[in-house]
């Protein structure tokens, strides 16, 4: 069993991620709030603790879990591969596919790009199941 570290969203595509303590999440919406959640099979985006500090660790440096531009921080818990269940709360959200590192990771740090790429340290996509609302703190578990 893990836990819901952190929580984050985007009013506009491309604005800074701004931390929440609490979030909706809708099977219509996403992340309440969150530009991109409308987004079929992307509607909600998870970082792994263990993943990322993985990645940052090979870089030398240490940079906010927001610079990966995800919805969710959790830890704790294996890397679900697609068709895997999260449950956080009532939430729950089934896995689609990586979260690719694209060129926005690159350009917010030299190499950042190159180190998520291994063993999904960029996190997983998912799309809304069963909505409900989170709270940093809450448990997370795998299915």
């Amino acid at each position: 069993m893990g836990h819901l570290l952190a929580i984050a969203r985007a009013a506009r595509t491309r604005a800074p991620m701004a931390e929440i303590g609490e979030a909706q999440v809708s099977v219509e919406l996403g992340v309440v709030g969150d530009a991109r959640g409308t987004k079929p099979d992307q509607q909600v985006t998870v970082l792994f603790r263990e993943g990322w500090e993985s990645a940052c660790r090979d870089l030398g440096v240490s940079l906010p879990w927001i610079t990966r531009r995800a919805n969710l921080l959790v830890e704790g818990v294996t890397v679900p591969r697609e068709g895997g269940l999260l449950t956080i709360g009532d939430l729950v959200l089934e896995v689609t596919d990586e979260t690719k590192p694209c060129r926005v990771m690159e350009a917010a740090h030299p190499g950042l790009r190159r180190a998520l790429t291994p063993e999904w340290r960029g996190g997983v996509t998912c799309r809304v199941v069963h909505g409900g609302m989170i709270r940093v703190g809450d448990r997370v578990e795998v299915e």
